[in-house]
């Protein structure tokens, strides 16, 4: 009977083993994007677990710790987000500024730089920075601003980084079509945008690439068009109370007003007929 038994398991054994590998030939199996989505996870990665990559004809099948060394490689990729310049300046590791490369042109021309911009890409620099996120986790940001102000940001920058001060994140408005509202909606981090104030035709500081905006759905824009209170962006209206305690308000106490302050620069905390609690801009000498 033993004897029977085994038997069939030796018939069956190969059956098994086709049809797992079949299940694997033919499943979908993950893309790089979809191998970055599994860093997010917040436990380990089981040693156990692996991700099947078709390639051509060829099944690899990687091991716990193979995936994560992948999924480290393709974040490291990831947070290559721009060419270097030989006319690079590095202030610290993770934090550097440079010209305006052609991949960055690619990426911003008819969003941020808008075809009718006036400010010439030899005005401007692509900044590289570090941050802590609202989960404290460490993030690689991008920001683009007046060459006259790259070496400030990239100092502030290290210095609320190296002080674990939060910010939600750091993009280009690009990421957002170039939509300011929706980049404050967002709690974007943000500087260069070719426009205009709203309900104005004047441009604003953020076109010349002098402005930059900190966390802004926690630190809102108030103005009083015929002396009504109007907060934005949407939803933020709490947060125009700044008498109220709450999370990573900007006030003279916190740290972002203090460095930025101190690099010379105004804060539109500050201003009479408006308040912009996000806002910071710097006057070119």
């Amino acid at each position: 009977m033993k004897k029977r038994k085994f038997s069939i398991f030796l018939i069956l054994l190969p059956i098994i083993c086709l049809g797992i590998a079949c299940f694997l030939f033919h499943s979908p199996l993950p893309t790089p994007a979809a191998s970055l989505d599994l860093s997010g996870m917040k436990a380990p990665i089981p040693s156990y677990i692996a991700i099947a990559l078709k390639t051509g004809e060829e099944l690899t099948i990687y091991t716990g710790k193979e995936t994560k060394q992948i999924i480290q490689t393709l974040e490291e990729e990831a947070k290559s987000l721009v060419m270097e310049s030989p006319e690079r300046v590095t202030v610290s590791e993770g934090f550097f500024y440079q010209p305006i490369t052609e991949d960055v042109k690619e990426r911003i021309y008819g969003l941020s730089y808008k075809e009718n911009c006036t400010v010439p890409y030899e005005d401007l620099n692509y900044v590289g920075v570090l941050y802590v996120d609202f989960q404290g986790e460490t993030q690689t940001g991008e920001l683009i601003c007046n060459k006259g102000i790259a070496k400030d940001l990239a100092e502030i920058f290290k210095e609320l980084y190296e002080n674990q001060y939060p910010i939600d994140k750091i993009r280009l408005v690009d990421e957002y079509d170039a939509d300011d509202d929706l980049s404050c909606l967002d709690n974007n981090t943000s500087c260069f945008n070719f426009r205009v104030v709203g309900g104005t035709n004047s441009l604003s500081k953020h076109a010349l690439g002098l402005a930059v905006d900190i966390n802004p759905f926690y630190n809102p824009y108030v103005t009083y068009p015929n002396g009504v209170e109007r907060i934005s962006p949407p939803g933020s209206e709490p947060y125009g109370d700044r008498s109220a305690d709450f999370p990573y308000k900007i006030d003279y106490d916190d740290l972002c007003y203090q460095l930025f302050t101190a690099h010379g620069f105004t804060w539109g905390g500050d201003w009479k007929s408006l308040k912009d609690y996000q806002h910071f801009q710097k006057e070119l000498e």
